[in-house]
């Protein structure tokens, strides 16, 4: 058959019109007034058979710019890091690839496994006392950070660093709506959150103060004096964004007396695959865990006194009674967090710890042959893997330029700020090579002084 996916015969069409009584397709629709049925031929191409179709869609993806065909530095959310492979033929199995809810915890032990240890991993990472099974990405992991904060300090004002991504900053603005909750955005200088600003906005009706760390820039925000400004308030609390392979190297903020840690697991395991879909996550403390959104998985042991694993924690209200749910979150990312979980697993601590110190050094080496090439960073403070440069000309020039040569060049800061006009934000993974980082730098460095 030319259309093996569409298996219907002309003879298996004349039964079905024979079984309902009807001579012509048409007279399935005989009750839509003729003068509102759409009578001339779509403008669509003819239907093709199964080869002729897979030739086109192949030449048309061929066209498309990929990981695989160009060297890429662009990051600001969305990163090209290491996946071992192990991960895609774990995530694979059938038994993971197509699970979905485990309401019914004696047939979903190996995925309820899983998760746990997605949990786990996540607080050690974080330094907090809990996490979730996961959120749909960092940006609505942040949103509900937001709006637990609310409902816990019984506070409607929240304070936003502007030096957060963007996308999740827009996220936030969208979720406050329903709460009514007012965000007061804080400025950045010279890279990092404007701390005099944020403990002037600081006040009494504060429910959260919210930073990124690493921010959106790649600069590492001062957690402790944030920290101490927020303390000058009861039951403010603090809010904070963190890559988590960052994590592998820096001080978590649990340690920096952060209330909830949220983020996204894209750098563990997932691929950029046109930015989604991701694997957000969700940590804070004991007290707070009645009040966490999604799921959470728990350990216990069962009549026979062998481990096991459930659903805990969990008002059913976040399932079926919608009215009194405190979240709109009643899912999560198994099949990600499996992926980030495994990931994680395969590098071990100590390959999780130097798979981020390479991100440190390989962008440290990007900084200084950027100033070697007459193009200094616009930030001189303390960085994980992001930097950003001044490159004196459009920035969607610089990158069509840049793609010629066989490079994703970076994000345009001017999208997101007009002060940064003509500022690109570069990231630099374990996965670049020194040879792609120089040879990089030349085709930027003769692109800034043509």
């Amino acid at each position: 058959m030319e259309f093996r996916y569409l298996p219907m015969t002309e003879q298996d069409k004349h039964q079905m019109m024979e079984k309902v009584g009807i001579k012509s397709t048409d007279e399935l629709f005989a009750d839509i007034p003729e003068n509102v049925r759409f009578n001339g031929d779509l403008n669509i191409k003819p239907p093709k058979n199964e080869f002729a179709l897979m030739k086109e869609l192949t030449q048309m993806a061929d066209q498309n710019v990929n990981l695989k065909s160009h060297t890429s530095f662009l990051g600001a959310g969305v990163y090209d890091h290491y996946i071992p492979s192990i991960v895609d033929h774990v995530i694979s199995r059938s038994e993971f690839y197509t699970a979905y809810t485990p309401y019914q915890p004696e047939i979903s032990q190996g995925e309820l496994q899983a998760i746990f240890e997605f949990q786990t991993m996540i607080c050690e990472l974080t330094g907090m006392d809990v996490a979730n099974s996961s959120m749909y990405d960092g940006g609505t992991a942040l949103a509900e950070a937001v709006n637990v904060s609310a409902g816990h300090t019984k506070k409607k004002k929240v304070l936003v660093s502007k030096a957060i991504h963007p996308e999740s900053l827009a996220v936030i603005h969208s979720y406050v709506k329903g709460p009514g909750l007012e965000i007061v955005e804080i400025d950045h200088k010279n890279g990092l959150t404007d701390l005099e600003q944020l403990e002037n906005e600081l006040d009494e009706d504060t429910a959260s103060v919210v930073v990124q760390y690493p921010n959106f820039f790649g600069q590492i925000e001062p957690l402790n004096k944030v920290r101490k400004i927020v303390d000058t308030q009861k039951k403010t609390m603090m809010i904070t964004s963190s890559n988590p392979l960052a994590l592998g190297y820096l001080t978590p903020p649990g340690e920096f007396g952060a209330d909830i840690v949220v983020g996204d697991a894209q750098v563990f395991g997932i691929p950029a695959q046109f930015g989604g879909p991701h694997c957000g996550y969700f940590a804070t403390t004991k007290k707070l865990m009645r009040k966490v959104p999604g799921r959470l998985v728990g350990q216990t042991k069962d009549e026979e006194g062998r481990r096991g694993f459930v659903l805990t924690l969990q008002a059913r209200e976040q399932h079926i009674r919608r009215d009194k749910a405190t979240s709109n979150i009643c899912s999560n990312q198994a099949l990600n967090a499996l992926a980030a979980s495994v990931a994680m697993s395969s590098l071990g601590k100590q390959g999780l710890k130097k798979m981020s110190w390479m991100n440190l050094q390989k962008a440290a080496y990007m900084k200084n042959e950027l100033a070697s090439a007459g193009m200094p960073v616009v930030f001189d403070g303390a960085f994980f893997n992001e930097i950003v440069v001044d490159t004196g000309k459009d920035i969607k020039e610089v990158n069509a330029r840049l793609l010629d040569k066989g490079f994703i060049g970076g994000y345009d800061l001017g999208e997101m700020d007009e002060e940064l006009d003509q500022h690109m934000l570069i990231a630099v993974t374990e996965v670049r090579s020194k040879d792609e980082i120089d040879e990089f730098v030349k085709v930027l460095g003769d692109i800034h002084h043509d």
